[in-house]
């Protein structure tokens, strides 16, 4: 695997992603990148963005007391905690993300496998283009298991805040988390676009209220914020080595949803982003932090012991918890439909850049291409999240198994970000070398600490990890392999022109064949021609080319040779967030001699059925569940958006 591929149209021979070598289109898509009211697209973001990050306060602060490494409660661990907060939003949030990585954008669009097909092209023949791509592959896989534990933990953790309004509320928690969560999912089919209006203001009085209640504390004891100084972060690792560097595993919590940041931006565009989290989004975090350690330092030490355990709550007065109840479980209910969103999303980029085979896609929105539905990794997702809820039970369990995917996922930008900064940017190695080596010990660090909870429930979502990083490898490669034995015995299309026009009758009317590459004859136009002995007036093999870019140009969508005698070979370009409608693009061109008529026109798709063989292409193992994702991808039609009436299958057996 030495590039990020991408998909092409053939079936396995017709269209589940494959690799292939198309040319990036270098040309800016200026109609894909955001325009607007600047005010307007920052209001909107932080309906959409911040959710994740957002709601880290409901849990965050708490568990670095009393998660699996609980802390003593006293000024020293207080301040250092806060500090550490403090710091580390600064720096991974604010510096690494929103001022270094949002500046990597692919047309526009961000997230680990645009920052992969953005700088594959640039080191693809170096040994370490592999790499890249296998690293970007890695935290994709680790995306799902976050998105199972977002939804999790925040809607959790905010439905746990009912037991500091009235004890006897617990048994009650469970089942409405269920509830909610199932609720959540069912809900998605309907697309984001009807509830999308009521995000941002429920977000934006949201992150008011979080600022309101902080300055209410923080006005009783401003000393607490002497911990902007990082000095009383070293003071609490030199007091407590150990347990200062296992508090990070919870630390972290803070800035989960970092990576969400730069994987949105091709919603709104870094401007109206960075706009919102600076003036708006962390002032209003941080002062939620300070309040709530300057509450806790304003206690004495059994109130101080009970108010930790769920201090964000216990920052509103009694009359008033309920309301902020209902208000963060609002909140989560956002931030967990963002990531669930953002799951579908990435799941379209790996199966237009071929690592995933075809999965039925719908679109809730006839305005925004954004905006999809997958049923299949929504159910998926649901079922893991109402697992997750059922073993963990609580949010401070779910919290433990929640750090290991995020700093995983972190550790890995930062490794593509010194790719970044040093082959395409090629920043001076006295600015590149601080800035990555300052990242690789403050992410590394991180990581290392929630490395030590992965017995407490890390496991999850390494393991789900693992599964999926497994299912991406193996249909990658296996694409592969199939391109290259087809490719082995491919007849030249324009030597195949000129023999079949005399050896078979031409009957009325345009056929289309999908072929997965450039080069050769297509299995489907072969078979047909040996059983059925016939031709069309028109044959087009028709090549979709899914380029390593998000949007393509409407003027550089297609190209045509004109092979003569009626054989045409046709290139559809798009880009890995585009949708692949054929039919449209085909009734858009003229550049095959006449123009096309869907009632006069039929598809011929290859199905190729995997014969286990000897040869040294994968494991055994491997190619079985290879064989088993073909069997079970979506149809080609589908995938395509081929009239059903008008196309024809044809299979063909083949070993890799």
């Amino acid at each position: 695997m030495s590039e990020a591929p991408p998909a092409t149209a053939e079936g396995p021979d017709s269209g589940q992603g494959a690799a292939g070598g198309a040319v990036p289109v270098v040309h800016a898509s200026a109609g894909h990148h955001r325009t607007g009211n600047l005010t307007k697209l920052a209001f909107g973001a932080i309906g959409v963005v911040f959710g994740d990050i957002g709601t880290s306060p409901i849990y965050a602060f708490r568990e670095t007391f009393v998660g699996p490494h609980p802390l003593a409660i006293d000024e020293l661990h207080v301040l250092g905690v806060v500090s550490l907060i403090f710091w580390s939003m600064t720096l991974v949030v604010a510096v690494q993300y929103v001022g270094i990585l949002m500046r990597a954008d692919n047309k526009g669009q961000g997230g680990s496998l645009a920052l992969v097909a953005l700088i594959s092209g640039h080191i693809s023949k170096s040994r370490y283009g592999g790499l890249v791509v296998l690293l970007g592959v890695f935290a994709t896989s680790l995306f799902y298991g976050d998105s199972m534990i977002t939804p999790a933990v925040s809607v959790l953790s905010a439905v746990e805040g009912l037991t500091v309004v009235e004890s006897r509320l617990q048994p009650l928690v469970l089942p409405i988390a269920l509830l909610l969560l199932v609720g959540l999912f069912v809900l998605q089919q309907r697309g984001t676009a009807k509830v999308g209006a009521i995000f941002a203001p429920v977000m934006v009085l949201y992150f008011v209220v979080l600022a309101v209640l902080g300055i209410y504390h923080l006005v009783q004891m401003p000393q607490v914020l002497v911990a902007l100084n990082p000095w009383y972060a070293v003071q609490f690792f030199l007091t407590d080595k150990i347990l200062g560097f296992l508090a990070l595993g919870s630390v972290v919590l803070a800035v989960t949803g970092a990576e969400a940041l730069y994987s949105d931006m091709g919603h709104f565009g870094r401007g109206p982003m960075r706009v919102s989290w600076f003036s708006f989004v962390m002032p209003c975090l941080l002062i939620n932090y300070f309040g709530q350690a300057a509450m806790i330092l304003g206690l004495d030490d059994a109130a101080a012991a009970q108010a930790m355990e769920s201090p964000f709550f216990n920052l509103a007065p009694d009359s008033l918890r309920l309301p902020l109840v209902i208000l963060a479980t609002c909140a989560t209910f956002i931030a967990s439909q963002a990531v669930i969103s953002g799951a579908f999303s990435i799941t379209h980029q790996a199966m237009q850049l071929g690592f995933i085979p075809r999965i039925s896609t719908r679109h809730t929105s006839e305005h925004e291409v954004g905006q999809i539905y997958i049923p299949f990794v929504n159910w998926a997702l649901m079922t893991g999240v109402i697992v997750l809820v059922l073993v963990f039970q609580n949010s401070s369990n779910l919290a433990s198994a929640y750090g290991i995917a995020v700093t995983g996922a972190m550790l890995i930008d930062t490794c593509l970000m010194t790719v970044l900064l040093v082959v395409m940017w090629r920043w001076k190695l006295w600015l590149a070398i601080p800035i990555i080596v300052t990242f690789f010990i403050v992410d590394g660090a991180y990581f290392a600490a929630n490395a030590t909870k992965v017995a407490d429930g890390g496991w999850f979502p390494l393991l789900i990890g693992g599964i999926a990083f497994t299912l991406l490898t193996t249909w990658n490669k296996g694409r592969r392999l199939m391109r290259q034995r087809m490719t082995e015995s491919a007849l030249p299309l324009n030597v195949f022109a000129k023999s079949a026009h005399g050896s078979a009758a031409r009957v009325p009317g345009t056929a289309v064949f999908m072929a997965s590459s450039n080069a050769g004859v297509p299995s489907a136009l072969l078979h047909n021609i040996k059983h059925n002995k016939v031709l069309h007036e028109r044959v087009v093999v028709l090549t979709a080319d899914v380029q390593d870019v998000p949007y393509v140009e409407p003027g550089e969508r297609s190209s045509v040779v004109d092979l003569g005698q009626g054989f045409y070979r046709m290139t559809l370009r798009y880009g890995f967030m585009e949708e692949t409608d054929i039919p449209l693009a085909l009734c858009s061109t003229n550049l095959c001699g006449a123009p096309f008529e869907m009632m006069k026109t039929s598809f011929f798709l290859s199905r190729q059925t995997l014969v286990p063989s000897e040869k040294p292409g994968m494991a055994l193992w491997r190619e079985k569940l290879f064989a088993w994702m073909m069997r079970n991808a979506a149809s080609a039609m589908e995938f395509f958006r081929l009239p059903t009436n008008r196309v024809v299958e044809l299979g063909s057996q083949l070993e890799i």
